[in-house]
């Protein structure tokens, strides 16, 4: 530690210009990202033994952020700055304050990223799988596996069987979740604040806990009606409310039903061409992928990126940004969760890969960018792939036939006292954290009680469940405190919805839409989540256009989809090659094809790739 400091010592010495000092931390940063993020990929990806380097490049990246010394020059060469240089300045100028540490706070800092690894290391190293009702064998099996077939297995004691083993996963993260609770409250405390959750919500959506359960509570208050519904609805089936029951009856069926027309092998294409078609460009970046579920791997898409944009004087020199997802080949209901997954993280990337602004501090994922106003760009573009519109048109099955309205039409009249109920898990996860952070002495058992309260009042089943306690954000620094944002961003998405919806007629197909999102785009993290917004629906952010949508009737909600069908242009020729992207599909340490060649090319080759590496299995 004391090295790197004396090193960044050296180096703010020589810069006493403006324009020097500012190359020298874009510089600096830029690098010190990149060595982290490599090696955070690696471990993620599967390089476990690479966890204790990963640590020590964050830790360095970490010191960089935190470097008193830096933060002094930056407020002494700003003095004699003027225009662009000085705005340039004060980004830096926030970006350091943001991140200073009190000295007797440091050691915190680094207790709880080595304990954070830890646990990281301790889940993908836990044997997963459930015990075969049947047998009474115990069968090796994916967290991603078991979630699947929650909701598509025929046999409930098989459901049951999985969720058990969930449930055992969970209890076996308690005990690191209680000591990081602890450690990360110390920490915000001596930076002034209440509690982690406090400090986390102030520096990256610039709110108070008042205000953010203040929105959440007036959504709860106005769709918790949909819990008597469902309770009605478990007159006629049964059982409904079991938490190992629950998705399959509600939509097991049609997971079923629907799977043909949502094939894996084609996510690629599928993502390629209506990015394309929709006008996102990748402008010059690199993306890498790897989509598949295997032992040792992270069990949940991200996204992030090594190399952020940067500029060599007026130069733009393009990023590159890496995403997962968890495909299990051949499973049912994995080819409409990882197509979902793929336009997900795709929108994560498409976001800072179109950054514009000359200072890496503002053109990544951390502080100070709003993890809200993150999520609505990837959300944003999941959203695409789950409209009826898309469905409609993109989706097929193996003969080249198109999703059937009718299979809409009866699962939209089957679930839709779920849509009230949309927010619901996402709340429930915010509200824990709070009650966690906010609770004194915390232990296992209490963390155990405020994990089934919660279940309890967001998904109101008759049994409890721990699930919220294997939510991989809760053991991540950059992650905890944040879940909050995937709701604050369904907001943002509605409203965005609404608004295009409003001023072109159709989203799905309209090149306008990739080239206004890229206004917002390009200032990464320099403005904050509100102004954005703003700035791209010309309204305050409001659940306004959320509540309308998930409290529509089935008739206005089928009448709406069928003009928003109507109302799609001609199928455009527009190819994936459009996206302006050097993309590399790969599994692991396996380089499996790129586009080189273009984008069909690539295509057909992956399929090809996993036809043979992962053959269909005889029924």
């Amino acid at each position: 530690m004391a090295k790197k400091v004396s090193t960044t010592k050296k180096n703010t010495r020589a810069a006493q210009t403006p324009r020097e000092l500012l190359a020298f931390l874009n510089k600096s940063y830029a690098l010190l990202h990149k060595k982290y993020e490599d090696l955070f990929w690696k471990a993620h990806m599967g390089h476990h033994e690479l966890h204790e380097k990963k640590d020590i490049a964050l830790l360095k990246r970490d010191a960089f952020r935190t470097n008193e010394k830096l933060k002094a020059q930056v407020d002494l060469v700003i003095k004699a700055a003027t225009g662009e240089e000085k705005k340039r300045l004060q980004r830096w100028q926030r970006f350091f304050s943001m991140y200073q540490i009190p000295t007797e706070a440091r050691p915190l800092r680094e207790q709880i990223a080595k304990l954070e690894s830890e646990a990281e290391q301790s889940f993908a190293k836990r044997k997963q799988g459930y015990t075969d009702p049947t047998t009474k064998k115990f069968v090796e099996s994916s967290r991603n596996e078991m979630r699947m077939a929650l909701r598509t297995h025929s046999e409930e004691a098989m459901r049951k069987a999985q969720f058990d083993s969930l449930e055992n996963l969970a209890l076996g993260n308690v005990s690191y979740l209680v000591q990081l609770v602890a450690l990360r409250n110390q920490f915000a405390k001596t930076l002034g604040y209440e509690d982690f959750y406090a400090y986390k919500l102030e520096i990256e959506e610039g709110m108070t806990k008042k205000e953010l359960f203040g929105i959440f509570d007036k959504i709860y208050d106005k769709t918790k009606f949909a819990f008597a519904d469902v309770r009605n609805k478990e007159k006629e089936m049964p059982g409904l409310r079991k938490p190992w029951n629950f998705g399959y009856f509600m939509t097991g069926d049609f997971t079923r039903e629907e799977d043909p027309y949502f094939q894996f092998e084609n996510s690629l294409e599928y993502w390629g061409t209506t990015f394309a078609r929709m006008g996102v460009n990748f402008q010059g970046g690199t993306v890498v992928l790897d989509l598949l579920d295997r032992k040792g791997k992270y069990f949940n898409g991200f996204c992030h990126w090594p190399d952020l944009v940067s500029f060599d004087g007026k130069k733009r020199i393009p990023g590159r940004a890496q995403f997962t997802s968890n495909a299990v080949p051949n499973q049912i209901g994995t080819g409409a969760e990882n197509i979902h997954t793929v336009f997900h993280e795709g929108g994560h990337a498409a976001h800072l890969l179109n950054f514009n602004l000359p200072d890496v501090c503002v053109g990544h994922e951390y502080t100070p960018m709003s993890t809200a106003w993150a999520e609505v760009q990837s959300m944003f573009m999941d959203s695409v792939s789950s409209s009826i519109e898309w469905r409609t048109r993109y989706a097929k099955n193996a003969e080249g036939q198109s999703y059937p309205f009718d299979i809409f039409e009866r699962k939209l009249k089957a679930t839709a006292i779920l849509r009230p109920l949309r927010l619901m898990s996402i709340m429930a996860v915010a509200y824990l954290e709070r009650d966690l952070y906010e609770t004194n002495e915390l232990t296992e058992a209490k963390a155990i009680a405020h994990a089934k309260a919660a279940f309890k009042k967001f998904f109101d089943r008759s049994e409890d469940s721990l699930w919220i306690l294997d939510v991989p954000h809760l053991y991540s620094w950059e992650s905890s405190c944040s879940y909050h944002a995937y709701g604050l961003a369904e907001i943002g998405v509605s409203q965005f919805r609404e608004y295009f919806f409003k001023k072109y007629g159709y989203i799905v197909d309209n090149p306008k839409i990739g080239a206004e999102m890229a206004k917002g785009w390009q200032y990464g993290s320099d403005k904050t989540f509100p102004e954005l917004v703003k700035l791209g629906t010309k309204k305050p952010l409001s659940p306004n256009a959320f509540l309308a949508e998930v409290t529509a009737t089935i008739p206005q909600a089928l009448a709406r989809a069928k003009e928003r069908i109507r109302k799609l242009p001609k199928l455009p020729t527009t190819t994936a090659d459009r996206l302006n992207a050097t993309i590399f599909l790969v599994h692991g340490d396996t380089k499996v094809t790129s586009n080189k060649k273009g984008f069909a090319k690539m295509a057909t080759e992956y399929k090809a790739w996993l036809s043979k590496t992962f053959p269909v299995k005889a029924k």
